[in-house]
Parts: structure tokens; sequence; C-alpha cells
């Protein structure tokens, strides 16, 4: 979808910190029953070139799924909350790694952080933070800031301290690399 599906009025920027606004003119913006955004409009586009299935897939039902998991407000603003795909079920709960990254990121001396869900005996997926954290930071200070901020649910099992983040070209976060260490 181009250019923009949603926008925040710089009336409500201060209000609504954090939020990633409201529908552009012209854009029709649903949430599925996974908290999916769904979009549909003229700026999105017809499918993609010579792909058919994945045309399909990702313009079920006439709107764009766009992997972004979402809450609205119930003034209309939305809110991303993480990827579809990314996240972990852990309890019979939703856990959405952006959410737990967010926090540890608040930690004065976490300088990047990842979570990615692992398979668990008891909890069916757990949470595994990746940290690049100033010397001397314990993987149990960071666990009790994520407790002292998060359901019980949502807190890391265990931190895997690392010199770096793998990233793509991009400068995104390779997960599945780090699932490979988590195993």
């Amino acid at each position: 979808a181009a250019p923009n599906v949603l926008c925040l009025p710089p009336e409500d920027a201060m209000r609504k910190i954090g939020s990633a606004g409201k529908p552009y003119p012209y854009v029709e913006v649903d949430v599925s029953d996974a908290g999916e955004l769904l979009v549909r409009g003229p700026n999105v586009f017809p499918g993609y070139w010579r792909n058919a299935e994945a045309s399909e897939a990702a313009l079920a039902g006439g709107w764009l799924h766009t992997g972004d998991v979402v809450e609205r407000d119930d003034e209309g603003y939305f809110w991303i909350k993480g990827r579809l795909k990314e996240m972990f079920i852990s309890g019979g709960e939703n856990v959405y790694p952006a959410e737990v990254e967010s926090v540890l990121h608040e930690h004065p001396r976490v300088a990047d952080a990842a979570v990615v869900g692992v398979p668990d005996d008891t909890w069916g997926e757990v949470g595994v933070a990746f940290v690049v954290a100033a010397e001397g930071v314990g993987e149990e200070e960071l666990i009790e800031h994520c407790r002292a901020k998060l359901a019980r649910y949502k807190v890391p099992k265990s931190v895997r301290f690392v010199d770096e983040l793998p990233r793509n070209s991009m400068g995104k976060v390779v997960k599945s690399e780090l699932l490979v260490g988590a195993a």
C-alpha cells in the first residue's frame, strides 16, 4: 500500500505518542479477528507480478493483509503491536516480541534487543531475549526489569548476551538466525 495508510495529525502528536494515527483519506482499514491490519483503497497494489498464489493470499477477501498486528483505540487511532509472523503463544496467550523488545530498550544499559519464541514443554512457547548491553548487566536484572513492566507470560524465560544482532541489508534483525542460536 503506497504511499501511506495511517497518519498522525500534528495536533494529536503529543496526545497520542506512539500511535500510527488514523487512515488517510480514501483509505479503508479494518482489523481481522487475529488483530491484523487490513487495508483497501486506490493505494493498494493489484498483486504480485506473475505470482497469483501470493497475490491471492495477500489480498484475500478484497483486503490487503499487512501482517501488522494493531489495536484501535476508542477514538479510531491505531497502535502497531508487532508482526503477525513474529507472534508466539505462551501458555495460551499471544506475545508480540516488539512489545517486549521495547521494554528491554527502555533499560538504560541496553543498546539493542530482539526477542524470539522458542518451544517449551510447559508453556508451548516462551521468549528468549538476545541483548546487546553494557558490561556488568546481568540476565536477572533484565528479567526483573521486564517483570516490572510486562505481564508474566510476556517476560523472557532467558536472556542471551550478544555483541551484535544479525541484520540484513535493510537493517532489520534476522530473527531466523537468532532462532538457530536459541535452540
